[in-house]
């Protein structure tokens, strides 16, 4: 969830930072959509059995009900629900592009407009940068209403493209086969199964990712073109011959390193601090208090306090570890429109990196890690400047 995505996501890795400051995707990462249904799974259940009632088993995820389709339906109708499941991402896609061209262009450094003096809640006087609304509204006046939507067709493709894969290797290797996480597991074989299953998201993701990244490198240029007014970029097709005539075969993977450490540590570290809270932290004798759901006369509803609280503790840590991996979404980003021969690529907007470590290095000295994280309250950092027309 950022700019980003195939996935996702925004809303998991970019989207979510960038609304709350300092989070995507979350875009995202982004792109959207199909991370996001990778990272935002059932939450793993309880390990420690009851003193009085015992648990009952874990019931399979709707996940992995559907077996050899992954998800996307099974039978005649895998299909048709796949189809179903790329309309959906494409809708959610074209309805949160304007979000995340806003959040790329703050990324680049493109700030049109002055900064406003404000004051912070503790009452002192601050200078505070366009919000998202603002930035938008300067959009519109510009290039117009379809402007808000510059970019959008290679990042819908990227996108189907990432949904699609991600069927495909479900089908070929299905979840059913690996071993799921039981209530009655001991501490040692539930931390097993969380590492393989991890592991198996771990892979699609990163697959999903490299087959749709040169569309997200497309698509991330052509939104970039409004700060120079350039019209290198119009087209997919030739897109993609100008990238190979200008940079060859490695042109389509810029900036494809920090995103995809970016998914690998995102999904490792909310998988892993989901398992461990919901392990070590939460409670079962929650439901046993006065008052409490759990009793005799109603044993089924006896852990329900616990469920719930295990039921928002992975978007919970999704929200938390998105804002921790921004910097590589940033990064990512950067890169893919780095001396690309467009303006934003280039000085004073930015200088032309030798790698994406350069580019870490550069923004971390700057103060800029979470350039972008923020799309409502901005203020001025020290390393801030200001390209206006």
């Amino acid at each position: 969830m950022g700019a980003s995505d195939p996935e996702v996501a925004p809303w998991a890795r970019g989207g979510a930072a960038g609304m709350a400051g300092a989070g995507a995707g979350a875009g995202a990462r982004g792109g959207a959509a199909a991370g996001v249904e990778a990272r935002a799974r059932d939450p793993p259940p309880a390990h420690r059995a009851h003193p009085r009632h015992p648990r009952p088993a874990a019931q399979p995820s709707a996940r992995r009900m559907d077996g050899g389709s992954g998800g996307l339906g099974s039978g005649d109708n895998a299909p048709t629900t796949e189809a179903l499941f790329v309309a959906l991402g494409a809708g959610v896609t074209a309805l949160s592009h304007p979000l995340l061209y806003v959040k790329l262009l703050i990324q680049v450094g493109h700030e049109p407009m002055p900064p406003t003096l404000g004051t912070n809640v503790l009452g002192r006087k601050v200078l505070y940068l366009p919000s998202f609304f603002t930035y938008a509204k300067y959009i519109v006046q510009v290039d117009g209403k379809i402007g808000l939507f510059r970019g959008l067709s290679p990042r819908l493709m990227s996108n189907a493209l990432s949904t699609v894969t991600r069927g495909s290797m479900k089908k070929v290797f299905p979840p059913d086969e690996i071993e799921q996480v039981s209530n009655k597991d001991d501490m040692k074989t539930s931390l097993r199964k969380v590492v393989k299953e991890t592991s198996y998201e771990m892979v699609m993701q990163c697959v999903s990712r490299m087959l749709a990244h040169p569309l997200h490198v497309i698509s991330m240029r052509c939104m970039v073109q409004f700060v120079g007014r350039e019209a290198k970029y119009s087209g997919v097709l030739s897109s993609i011959g100008k990238i190979f005539k200008e940079e060859g075969l490695l042109g389509f993977f810029v900036g494809l390193i920090p995103h995809l450490l970016g998914d690998v540590v995102f999904l490792w570290g909310c998988n892993l601090l989901a398992h461990f809270i919901n392990a070590y932290l939460v409670d079962d004798s929650v439901s046993d208090t006065p008052g409490g759901l759990g009793n005799d006369q109603n044993p089924g509803s006896q852990f329900s306090q616990a469920l719930a609280i295990r039921s928002y503790t992975k978007f919970v840590m999704g929200i938390a570890v998105s804002m921790l991996t921004y910097p590589f979404l940033l990064v990512g980003d950067l890169m893919a429109v780095n001396n690309c021969g467009l303006q934003a690529g280039l000085p004073p907007y930015s200088p032309v990196f030798k790698s994406w470590i350069h580019c870490w290095k550069y923004l971390s000295v700057q103060g800029q890690l979470f350039r972008g994280s923020s799309l409502l309250f901005r203020r001025v950092s020290s390393g801030s400047c200001f390209a206006l027309e």
